[in-house]
């Protein structure tokens, strides 16, 4: 029996689901989304919030302050609430209207960034937004999941070593890219662990992260409009990029397995899969981290208009869809 006082303090970390069944192929995927903010984002928000209280940045009076595409946001409002500080959530009109509601019920504030930076997109504007809060009011502390290092030392100490129990014989740890935290934490644990891991960074097409051409991208999470500045590419042996259209069919595919997961998860998923489809696979120990779950896409990612709306009548055949 588990018995906790903060919200903070539950967090599942050994789910694994193996795709062999759904995908035709070895994969065993890391489900984080099983603890009260429903996604990985939790434990760096833990670290970060930890680690400005122990420099004196949070003090009682204080106000959080982040730019988030939704599940750090939601991270953040539950820490925020139960240790009773404030917090002021800045993210764009990509950020599901469930998730915006989840964290206005938790008592935060919810800024939404309309118009896109010239140079830094929308991400861009989010930030610039931030600094000026920042600014104007000494009581806001800016956690800066962007370049806070507790964002990767949280996945170094924590979700890499799982990993590394769970599957001594590790071969090959699909990761998906968004702050890069995640990846960067899993990909120093690894590199410095006694045998060696492929580490493949798994990016959604229209993303600036790994150099590619800025393009639209509707599903939030993965990706980003600013190159991270912790990524290191040194640390990452290749790079998988998906179309939001093949992050809709994975997704969907799941679901009809019984399998809800969120955006992030499908992306992760299908870049995955196709980087086994196109390896001799078969004797590899491949693991992939499914960051989120599904409830805050039903009217996105699991919503036939938005679906045909953004992406065409023919995203899915009637086959793939699950409503």
């Amino acid at each position: 029996m588990s018995v906790i006082s903060f919200p903070q303090e539950f967090n599942e970390d050994e789910l694994y689901v193996d795709l062999r069944s759904i995908f035709g192929q070895s994969l065993f995927l890391k489900c984080e989304g099983f603890n009260f903010a429903g996604s990985i984002k939790l434990k760096a928000a833990a670290q970060m919030v930890e680690a400005a209280e122990r420099d004196g940045q949070l003090r009682p009076g204080s106000v959080l302050v982040e730019s988030s595409s939704g599940n750090l946001g939601v991270a953040l409002s539950i820490i925020a609430a139960s240790k009773g500080y404030g917090f002021l959530c800045v993210t764009d009109s990509r950020c599901n209207l469930s998730t915006r509601r989840m964290m206005e019920a938790l008592g935060s504030q919810v800024h939404i960034v309309t118009e896109p930076d010239a140079h830094g997109g929308l991400l861009g504007a989010r930030i610039n937004y931030v600094r000026a809060v920042c600014a104007s009011d000494r009581r806001y502390v800016w956690l800066n999941q962007y370049v806070n290092p507790n964002n990767w030392k949280a996945h170094y100490r924590t979700t890499a070593p799982a990993i590394a129990t769970a599957f001594p014989r590790l071969d090959v740890l699909f990761v998906g890219a968004g702050t890069t935290g995640t990846l960067m934490g899993c990909a120093r644990f690894f590199r410095q662990w006694r045998r060696p891991v492929r580490v493949v960074a798994v990016d959604a097409v229209g993303s600036v992260t790994f150099g590619g051409a800025p393009g639209r991208r509707m599903i939030p999470g993965l990706g980003t409009s600013v190159r991270p500045a912790m990524l290191d590419e040194s640390y990452v042996d290749e790079v998988v990029r998906v179309e939001e259209a093949d992050t809709i069919r994975a997704c969907h595919r799941l679901a009809r397995s019984g399998f809800l997961f969120g955006g992030s998860t499908g992306t992760v998923v299908s870049g995955a899969t196709s980087w086994l489809a196109q390896h001799d696979a078969h004797e590899l120990v491949a693991v992939a981290i499914a960051p989120d779950l599904g409830e805050r896409y039903l009217d996105t990612v699991y919503q036939t208009n938005w679906l045909e709306d953004l992406y065409g009548e023919d995203v899915l055949s009637p086959g793939e869809l699950t409503a």
